[in-house]
């Protein structure tokens, strides 16, 4: 049957082909004027500084899952772009992505993500493993690496419940799509040295969802107390980090009701004591 041929239900024939369990190859192969364009972009030069980047995310694991948090600053050159961007988003209902690089790609690289993973739980009747979610989102990041090379890197975290182990799981990437199962916690962004410090240091096994969410907010403190382009909880404007706390249970992005009180919490104790 040709493409242009009707198949059952009145379906052009390419609608009926067989095909693999990727949304974004199929339309490919139906219309790739749909897909956003690469080449186009490749073919002329690109300002890396006048792209909006963002940092700083931090993953850190707890017996029951994984709790996942960004702050809200994205920086162009030496200029906040904005105060209340957001950087941690669902892959689906059991992982998230935290997203470190040009916000731009950043952002239409979940929302891809997004969409293979549910065309994916529809094809099949099932969701991919969490193997394979890392897998998916690794071959994504490889596809980007010629924007990479002019500047426009995605380093994003893929966290979230791996229900086949039963614990929480976090994975790193590097800008060429190589993947790195990482254990306890991770952090990305230009403030990952920090907060990864911070970590280091307070991070003790059996803490539960609660004291987890402190850490990582006290983590993303630490990093936006040395590194300008991460910004700090804004008590002013009410704007705070954004957290996910992952289980069993799914994806729950905590409310600004819910962290309102740890952060004030948090600021307070670090007027006393500066360094944490």
């Amino acid at each position: 049957m040709t493409d242009g041929a009707v198949g059952r239900g009145g379906l052009a024939g390419h609608f009926m082909a067989p095909g693999t369990g990727s949304f974004t190859e199929w339309l490919a192969g139906h219309d790739s004027s749909l897909l956003p364009r690469r080449a186009e972009a490749l073919a002329r030069p690109v300002d890396a500084a006048e792209a909006p980047h963002g940092t700083t995310i931090v993953a850190i694991t707890f017996p029951g899952g994984v709790v996942v948090a960004g702050d809200r600053r994205a920086t162009m050159g030496n200029l906040i772009a904005q105060r209340d961007i957001e950087k941690v988003f669902p892959a689906d209902d059991y992982s998230a992505i935290g997203i470190a690089g040009t916000a731009g790609l950043a952002v239409e690289m979940v929302g891809v993500m997004q969409l293979e993973l549910e065309h994916y739980e529809k094809l099949r009747g099932s969701l991919l493993s969490f193997d394979g979610k890392a897998n998916w989102l690794s071959r994504m990041i490889r596809g980007n690496l010629g924007m990479a090379m002019q500047g426009l890197a995605v380093v994003p975290v893929f966290a979230g419940w791996d229900s086949q182990t039963l614990r929480g799981r976090i994975f790193s990437y590097d800008v060429t799509g190589g993947r790195y199962e990482e254990s306890d916690y991770h952090s990305t962004g230009s403030g990952s040295l920090f907060a990864r410090s911070a970590l280091k240091k307070r991070f003790r096994p059996g803490l539960d969802a609660d004291a987890t969410v402190r850490l990582a907010l006290d983590a993303l403190y630490d990093a936006a107390d040395d590194d300008s382009a991460t910004g700090g909880p804004d008590l002013t404007r009410k704007i705070f980090p954004v957290v996910a706390v992952i289980t069993a249970d799914g994806y729950r992005r905590l409310s600004e009701e819910d962290l309102a009180g740890v952060v004030e919490q948090l600021v307070a104790d670090r007027m006393e004591r500066p360094g944490g």
